[in-house]
């Protein structure tokens, strides 16, 4: 008994000095950035902004990613005719199996730089957020998502970062019409591929952005964190925003009650 319960704390001070780590890689990463000049693209961009390895590729592969492929078996495939098609694994289930996610997502840090960024005082989603801190699977010939705004059912406005974990294709890309909106302006478009600890950081209603088909034999997984202004939703917006995300990206069991979520 005694060496299972040494084994356990062994565990413990490995996970804790791996936590520190990763949140230490976090605000190294910040520190190395040219805020200003970041700040002036996303603005210029409309909202938008690529930054290429904010996390190092050897730091997303050794804590982020392993923890992606322990949730695989867990994803949920998804395929609405004319608009998409892939896998995705919900925020309930990022927490009680992939905690390595809610480090960055809850990074004090990490939001300290999206507010100065945005220049809005962002939140974290309501624990009931499925899409709150997910992750997205492209593994099948044909996955893709059609184009579309990451439209904010909640009374303030939504924010989208997305972080590459594994990139094997060279089909499937995150393709980003900017300034859509804006008929004062040319809508430029973007072709991205996200590497492992790429950032792609947007207003959801302001970005219409589509991502391409896979290839045969190619594999492509995404980190999606959403922030909001403002966490509250009128409760018909809520039904309808579950009800999509149930057809479209979770499945129904994502909304089924489950037990509290761990802090």
């Amino acid at each position: 008994m005694n060496g299972a319960l040494n084994h356990q704390r062994a565990n413990m001070k490995l996970a804790d000095t791996l936590k520190a780590d990763l949140g230490a890689e976090i605000e190294q990463a910040i520190r190395s950035l040219d805020f200003d000049e970041l700040r002036q693209t996303y603005w210029r961009q409309g909202e938008f902004l690529f930054i290429k390895e904010f996390l190092p590729r050897e730091i997303v592969e050794q804590y982020l990613v392993p923890q992606a492929q322990t949730v695989k078996p867990l994803v949920n495939r998804n395929y609405v005719p004319g608009h998409k098609k892939g896998g995705s694994v919900s925020y309930f289930q990022v927490i009680d199996r992939a905690p390595r996610f809610l480090e960055l997502y809850r990074s004090p840090a990490f939001l300290e730089f999206l507010n100065r960024l945005v220049g809005a005082k962002l939140m974290l989603c309501p624990d009931s957020d499925p899409h709150s801190c997910a992750l997205y699977y492209y593994t099948e010939a044909g996955d893709h998502i059609g184009y579309h705004y990451d439209t904010s059912y909640y009374k303030g406005a939504r924010y989208t970062i997305l972080m590459g974990l594994v990139d094997r294709s060279e089909h499937c890309r995150l393709v980003c019409q900017l300034h859509k909106k804006d008929p004062a302006k040319t809508s430029d478009e973007m072709r991205l591929a996200t590497g492992p600890g790429d950032l792609v950081i947007f207003n959801g209603d302001r970005l219409w952005h589509a991502v391409t088909p896979l290839a045969e034999g190619e594999e492509r997984i995404v980190l999606t964190m959403e922030y909001v202004t403002n966490p509250d939703m009128n409760p018909v917006k809520r039904l309808y925003s579950n009800l999509k995300d149930a057809v479209a990206y979770f499945g129904l069991k994502a909304f089924l009650p489950r037990r509290p979520a761990s802090s």
